[in-house]
């Protein structure tokens, strides 16, 4: 069996990793948290010092981390991957960074083979391994790495390099987008006298019906335990307007979006669930006149 090592152990890292140890690939592990591999070292797991240390002997390099400036480091920082990458290896890069990082360490790390392969999904997609990756890169290296993926979700090969995280960049900007389209309906619907109950109703047979439904016991308790966090929707949004305005885009419900992320990371929301944008954008539970925000690490 082919051996991996998996690079960042996140809420999203650390299932995904988990069930690549289950399907029996040998698994070495490295997270930016010191300690972060603990669970996994336990069912049997190799725990690497550092990102160069975990490559060594691997066929396989994936990378799960939060933003552009962590794969950065961890790709070319002290002891970073790039100064350990052999040919015949193939780095999978599943963060959510945008086309322009992913094809910058493409070039980077150039004759090593690289897809990107961005998920779509959250928490208990990734435990139950039902995510939907993007990828991005060559027919033969899609092959290579799809019985990898398949142990993780639905691989979809989207295009060349830099595609799949193209296309994670866009199908996320209507994610996020829709779950502020909910908050900004349920604060006219209140506004004009309509219950929230009947609101969320209404809203569960619209268009939005599934993401109104799947954070509708958040909507209510207007508590919010992460799954996909606010200050990462931010993150994803900032990239997408960094490639709209390189495309010469004129994107201003983006932009709109946008500023209702940044307001509720300044609050303090950006460890909280995306859904918190609801409780914003209706100044109610942690953002209303008795609120104070939680949002955790």
């Amino acid at each position: 069996m082919a051996r991996v090592a998996f690079l960042g152990l996140g809420q999203m890292g650390a299932p995904m990793a988990g069930r690549l140890f289950q399907a029996g690939y040998g698994l070495t592990v490295w997270d930016v948290v010191p300690g972060g591999g603990t669970a996994l070292v336990r069912r049997g797991a190799e725990l690497a010092p550092s990102p160069a240390a975990a490559c060594r002997g691997a066929d396989f390099i994936i990378t799960m981390l939060p933003d552009p400036e962590a794969l950065e480091a961890v790709a070319f920082g002290a002891s970073g991957i790039a100064s350990a990458l052999t040919e015949g290896q193939t780095v999978v890069e599943m963060s959510t960074v945008g086309p322009a990082a992913a094809r910058s360490l493409r070039a980077r790390i150039a004759p090593v083979a690289m897809v990107d392969a961005p998920v779509l999904g959250s928490v208990p997609e990734a435990e139950a391994g039902q995510l939907s990756i993007f990828v991005g890169g060559s027919g033969a290296d899609f092959e290579c790495v799809r019985p990898v993926l398949e142990v993780l979700g639905r691989p979809h090969h989207v295009g060349g390099p830099g595609i799949g995280a193209a296309t994670k960049l866009a199908v996320n900007l209507t994610i996020v987008a829709a779950m502020a389209v909910i908050g900004e309906s349920l604060a006219i619907g209140g506004a004009l006298g309509v219950s929230r109950e009947v609101m969320l109703d209404s809203l569960a047979d619209s268009p939005l019906g599934g993401l109104a439904k799947r954070k509708r016991a958040l909507i209510e308790t207007g508590e919010f335990p992460p799954q996909f966090k606010l200050r990462l929707a931010a993150k994803d949004l900032r990239l997408v307007d960094s490639a709209a305005t390189a495309a010469g885009l004129r994107t201003p419900i983006t932009g709109a979006v946008h500023q209702w992320l940044e307001e509720a990371e300044r609050a303090g929301a950006g460890g909280l669930d995306f859904a918190a944008l609801v409780a914003l954008i209706c100044q109610e539970g942690p953002f209303g006149p008795k609120g104070a925000v939680d949002a955790g690490p």
